[in-house]
């Protein structure tokens, strides 16, 4: 069993003397309920009437009453620094806490998590904020602070493109300065990273840089999201061989090199700018052959010298300067102006 980290008090022994005040049904379904002789979570409403034939709404009408029951009770009394304890750990953590996040903190040990999650259930002045589209499960000591924090995060999500990918520490500094608008009491950016966590509509990827949650950036989906990751990182054009070693090296996962190589291919974001070297289309290269490139400078900048065409393509791709002279003597797209300049035949 994991060692138990933070709690000053024995959770065993104060959750017997608060489950004594009830009578043996009652303290048996809060027991199933929460888990508590278990390091496997709580059990459902459902399955738990079934063990006793009653419907779940039975289940959760008893299961209220014992709460209650217990509250009013000279053990729930006795045992107030129990929960002192739990708010100022609460308030140490961020004050609006990710429950699994928070539970881990307080002890690693699972059967110690389920009787913590019972005393912020039956304790006073703990608020539980239900998970939904955008955020995960959360409990809270504090609910203006809760919901400061809640619009700060959307305002940063919708403040964010698909494409963005920004380093934590940049996070942390955005999401600080929509939160100055709103919360006055800010403390740290431990705080700050431990609520970046609360959103589900902003994650980070493996390389520990944030985004949208959803985007291929973050929500990784296969080679080529990886490989755009590792293109980017690099900051140059790489072969396709490299990125294959490079996905191995730094993702841990298998990337054939003629699977990879085929993705590159397909997928827009990445341009071919040699032999089997391939560059990110967002760093200003072009698609298509060496000729296609001839054709969109000259129809750009208009006639040019040898010297300039052979400048500007070898910018856009990795060749040899024969490559270029090749097509540039094909008559049938290109000539030269009186001037002695090329342009488009």
């Amino acid at each position: 069993m994991s060692k138990q980290h933070k709690l000053s008090f024995t959770p065993k022994k104060s959750t017997k003397e608060l489950l004594n005040v009830l009578a043996v049904r009652a303290r048996d379904i809060i027991k199933k309920r929460y888990g508590l002789e278990t390091s496997s979570p709580g059990m459902t409403l459902e399955a738990i009437g079934q063990i006793y034939g009653i419907t779940r709404e039975r289940v959760r009408q008893i299961e209220n009453f014992a709460l209650a029951s217990i509250r009013k009770s000279d053990v729930f009394a006795k045992n107030q620094p129990l929960f002192e304890e739990l708010r100022k750990h609460m308030d140490e953590f961020g004050g609006v806490v990710h429950e699994q996040d928070f539970l881990d903190h307080l002890s690693k040990d699972k059967e110690i998590q389920n009787h913590v999650s019972f005393y912020l259930e039956l304790g006073e002045g703990f608020m539980k904020i239900k998970e939904d589209d955008d955020y995960v499960h959360r409990w809270t000591i504090n609910n203006d602070l809760a919901d400061k924090i809640q619009k700060s995060l959307k305002s940063l999500y919708e403040g964010l493109s698909e494409e963005d990918l920004i380093s934590e520490s940049e996070m942390i500094i955005k999401f600080l300065d929509y939160l100055k608008s709103t919360a006055k009491d800010l403390r740290s950016e431990e705080f700050a990273r431990r609520w970046l966590a609360l959103s589900k509509r902003v994650n980070k990827n493996a390389l520990g840089e944030w985004g949208v949650a959803h985007s291929p950036n973050i929500k990784v989906r296969g080679v080529r999201d990886l490989a755009y990751l590792i293109l980017r990182r690099h900051g140059s054009p790489m072969h396709f061989r490299e990125v294959a070693k490079s996905i191995k090296l730094i993702f841990g996962k298998e990337a054939n090199e003629a699977t990879c190589h085929n993705e590159l291919i397909k997928d827009k974001r990445f341009v071919l700018v040699g032999r089997g070297l391939y560059a990110l289309t967002k760093w200003g290269y072009s698609q298509g052959t060496v000729r296609d490139i001839i054709k969109s400078i000259l129809k750009e900048k208009g006639p040019m010298t040898k010297e300039e065409i052979l400048e500007k393509v070898l910018r856009e791709r990795y060749i040899k300067e024969n490559t270029v002279l090749v097509n540039l003597q094909n008559k049938s797209h290109f000539k030269k102006d009186k001037g002695g300049k090329y342009i488009i035949a």
